[in-house]
């Protein structure tokens, strides 16, 4: 791999980043044995792949992302559902753990509820389709959501999960975020509120050295803390929502 992907700067489209002895991953190309970037992004490499997440835009779904979704509205036998992306989003009666029965979607979900769901599937084009058939997928009550830009999930929940159990020991916080930049928390009002302030300074600082150590000040915490660095997006979720009887969780990178 080339010292691009070390330094984890920033590449736009057509720069070359690495060889064939890695896969090109989300936002390459190969060509000629070399792989390139095509879009602006930051580099990084997992599991063999060279990826280039992009440095900033909308989020765009995947199949078996994890998202916070709002219900914007409300059919016979479905809800239509904001998840903070540019297209079309649905969760079908079908694809919750109840009985719906035509018409009654309104007993279940109303407009505004919040949504702990999965992306399903996303068609040719670009229709998603949500499901919360799966263990820990529920309606999330009480709390508040807040959003950030989706590429700097990575930098809230921080390697091996440090940044967002700092959040949490010191808010008293329970704290969800869907990969699609949607923050849920719950707790006291003053946790809330700090909670939020603090990561608000992570999407505002999210490249800068030594962000780990700045939300420990912010938060009064003066523990040793390993070195940190700047922003290395980006890593692909894999952990699945917590049961439905415990608090949702982060999802680790």
């Amino acid at each position: 791999m080339s010292q691009i992907e070390n330094e984890k700067v920033l590449v736009v489209p057509g720069q070359e980043i690495g060889d064939l002895s890695h896969r090109p991953g989300m936002g390459t190309y190969a060509s000629d044995g070399k792989i390139y970037a095509s879009q602006l992004g930051i580099v990084n490499e997992r599991s063999g792949y060279i990826n280039v997440q992009p440095f900033a835009g909308k989020y765009l779904p995947r199949q078996g992302d994890s998202v916070i979704g709002i219900v914007k509205d409300i059919g016979p036998n479905s809800w239509f559902v904001n998840i903070n992306c540019p297209y079309n989003s649905m969760l079908h009666g079908n694809e919750t753990q109840w009985k719906v029965d035509y018409g009654t979607t309104s007993q279940y979900l109303n407009v505004g509820d919040v949504i702990l769901a999965k992306i399903n599937h996303v068609d040719e084009i670009k229709r998603v389709n949500l499901t919360m058939k799966e263990h820990g997928l529920r309606k999330l009550s009480s709390g508040q959501i807040m959003t950030v830009d989706h590429t700097k999930v990575p930098r809230v929940i921080g390697k091996g999960g440090s940044m967002i159990s700092i959040l949490k020991e010191n808010t008293g916080c329970r704290i969800f975020i869907g990969q699609n930049g949607v923050i849920w928390i719950d707790g006291e009002l003053e946790g809330i509120a700090k909670a939020s302030q603090a990561i608000n300074i992570i999407d505002k600082n999210a490249q800068i050295q030594g962000l780990t150590e700045k939300i420990r000040e912010f938060l009064g915490v003066y523990e040793a803390e390993e070195v940190d660095t700047a922003l290395p997006l980006v890593e692909e979720p894999e952990a699945a929502p917590s049961p439905e009887n415990e608090e949702p969780e982060h999802q680790d990178f």
